[in-house]
């Protein structure tokens, strides 16, 4: 079997059996294709070819190219996870990979927004209108669930509990989890839904079964939901470009700086792994050393 062959049944695996996101597994196939293109140059058909020589100088030439470390630890990683499920499948031998180093990076802190900016932003939306109402409830429940794009895009109907207050979300790997709801944030899906069904009942529209639809109906995108929060900060006047992800950045950082702990943060985000929740740490303590110098005498 080529190399594009093994390449393709490792991405099916990831989707079929591992159940990740078409977005996941589509950035796994953009660096994966670079791997085969350059083995194509040097000749190199078959995954039981590829050695730990051939794989440097590919994280080298990608290196040369400008690719950042965090980028180029990436593409190491789809390899990785490539060559592993080559050697589970009785392809391989052995995975060349275990001998490799990750590259090494500095760690990027998320950019959060101030607790007086979220206000401003989710407050903007126009009360007295429909998609007004819509927009002030997809960021009112985007920062307090702490969600990405597409699980809030991807929110319907029944992952609603009104009455207990929480929100079941479907995150990576199609993993299901119980988020609470503020009571602000419960107030404007409320007035929202309730908004959305004299819109549909004046149009003689059939129900969605998504919470938050676009103008026709259908539910939204992941794009679509990016332009509201962009436009709605600049209306906001927030200085710097806003998006989505941002959100769910200040949903953790802002519990942490609450006193909220470390586990029960990494359950709400959907997190496998503690250590990637640990990064909001630093940037909740970063928020009280701040603090210190604006109040402190000595600070």
């Amino acid at each position: 079997m080529r190399l594009e062959s093994q390449v393709d049944a490792y991405l099916a695996q990831l989707r079929v059996e591992r159940g990740l996101s078409p977005n996941t597994v589509a950035g796994y196939g953009r660096d994966l294709a670079k791997l085969v293109a350059f083995c194509q140059e040097r000749g190199v058909a078959e995954a039981k070819q590829i050695d730990l020589g051939l794989l440097s100088a590919w994280l080298g030439g990608l290196a040369k190219a400008g690719l950042s470390a965090r980028s180029a630890a990436r593409h190491l990683s789809a390899a990785r996870g490539c060559l592993r499920f080559l050697v589970k499948e009785g392809v391989l031998d052995g995975d060349p990979t275990t001998r490799s180093a990750r590259p090494r990076f500095g760690r990027k802190l998320p950019h959060t927004l101030s607790e007086a900016d979220l206000v401003r932003l989710i407050e903007t939306p126009p009360a007295d209108k429909p998609r007004g109402l819509r927009d002030r409830a997809m960021l009112s429940v985007g920062y307090a669930a702490g969600l990405r794009a597409s699980e809030l895009v991807g929110l319907r109907l029944r992952d609603l509990d009104l009455t207990r207050g929480v929100v079941a979300v479907t995150g990576k790997g199609n993993k299901r989890r119980l988020v609470p709801l503020g009571e602000l944030a419960l107030a404007h899906l409320e007035a929202h839904l309730e908004a959305r069904q004299a819109t549909e009942s004046r149009r003689r529209r059939a129900p969605s079964p998504y919470v938050f639809t676009s103008p026709r109906g259908g539910p939204l995108t992941r794009q679509a939901y990016w332009k509201i929060v962009r436009a709605t900060a600049r209306a906001a006047g927030i200085r710097e470009a806003a998006y989505p992800h941002q959100l769910r950045h200040s949903f953790a950082t802002h519990l942490l700086a609450g006193g909220a702990d470390l586990r029960s943060v990494q359950v709400m985000l959907g997190h496998s792994d503690v250590a990637t929740t640990e990064i909001y740490t630093h940037v909740s303590q970063g928020h009280v050393r701040q603090a210190h110098r604006r109040a402190h005498p000595r600070g």
